[in-house]
């Protein structure tokens, strides 16, 4: 459209609503108090238009098979390749898309609406259309070299862990906060831990341990292969075991679409889950109907411990 006709538009509308939607000076242009209520309640009406339109969308025959997902490094790195190899084998039809960014990211994609299903550890920014369910809960343990004086213990307390050089990840990553937050709760200061290391990747953290360069905090999914085991030495937190929370992220105004819905089936589906994340995914089986697994012990998940807000 061209200028002029926008402006005859806005003239029209003012005229219509007997108010001024816009302050003008030489300065620029801002909205008026009416017209940020306007404009605030005109995205509304066009938000619940998208939901029409992604429901009607979810009828037709022609329907994308793609699902696009966002997910955090943890995530995308330790859980998604075993989920993936698994529905490869049980839906053939469906294809996936996967970005990889931090929780910021993915939350806002999730807002605006660029992806359908986000995947995120640690809490999460409660927003208003933000869907947030917890669909596992990892416990972080203690990741040490077996040539450090630690190697034969089985656990450690969480003010020993304050006297040791620490290789972490970012400040505002999941793990750092449960971390954080667990030592607040026990009358410690996260500034005094020994970080000599901040790493943003959890595999380059693992390199830098098995190098003996300090010890670190992480999910115990990142450190479940029996390579690993032959690697590092693990421990638990004696005194304040610390769980991270592995999260869902939908849009409230969003609609899934039928193979969406799968996808998230299958995460709420705990018993499955906990199998399919406890098999090396180059050897997961399937079978046509859904048995009873031999499934490893794992944490139940139950909203009072979550995390998120």
């Amino acid at each position: 459209m061209s200028q002029p006709s926008i402006s005859l538009q806005i003239q029209n509308l003012e005229c219509e609503y007997d108010t001024v939607f816009f302050d003008r000076t030489n300065k620029g242009v801002t909205l008026t108090k009416e017209g940020k209520i306007f404009y605030k309640r005109v995205c509304t009406i066009l938000d619940i238009l998208t939901s029409f339109k992604e429901e009607i969308s979810v009828l037709a025959e022609d329907q994308s098979r793609l699902i696009y997902i966002g997910a955090t490094s943890t995530i995308g790195e330790y859980v998604l390749p075993n989920i993936l190899a698994f529905l490869f084998k049980t839906h053939p039809e469906l294809d996936f898309k996967v970005k990889i960014a931090n929780t910021e990211s993915i939350t806002q994609d999730v807002l605006d609406k660029k992806i359908h299903i986000g995947l995120t550890v640690g809490p999460v920014s409660h927003y208003k259309n933000l869907n947030v369910e917890k669909f596992w809960e990892d416990e972080l343990v203690v990741v040490l070299p077996h040539s450090h004086p630690w190697a034969s213990r089985e656990n450690v307390t969480l003010a020993e862990l304050a006297q040791e050089r620490l290789v972490t990840r970012e400040a505002g990553s999941g793990t750092r906060k449960v971390t954080e937050a667990a030592l607040k709760d026990r009358g410690l200061d996260p500034d005094q831990l020994k970080v000599k290391m901040e790493l943003g990747s959890t595999q380059a953290i693992k390199q830098v341990v098995a190098a003996g360069l300090g010890i670190t905090i992480i999910s115990s999914l990142t450190v479940s292969e029996e390579s690993d085991r032959s690697l590092y030495k693990i421990l638990k937190v004696q005194d304040a075991p610390l769980y991270l929370p592995l999260n869902i992220l939908t849009n409230a105004l969003t609609t899934q679409t039928k193979d969406e819905c799968v996808f998230i089936k299958l995460l709420r589906n705990h018993k499955l889950l906990a199998d399919i994340l406890g098999k090396d995914y180059h050897g997961l089986e399937v079978h046509a109907s859904t048995p009873a697994y031999a499934l490893p012990p794992v944490r139940p998940v139950e909203q009072e411990h979550s995390q998120v807000q």
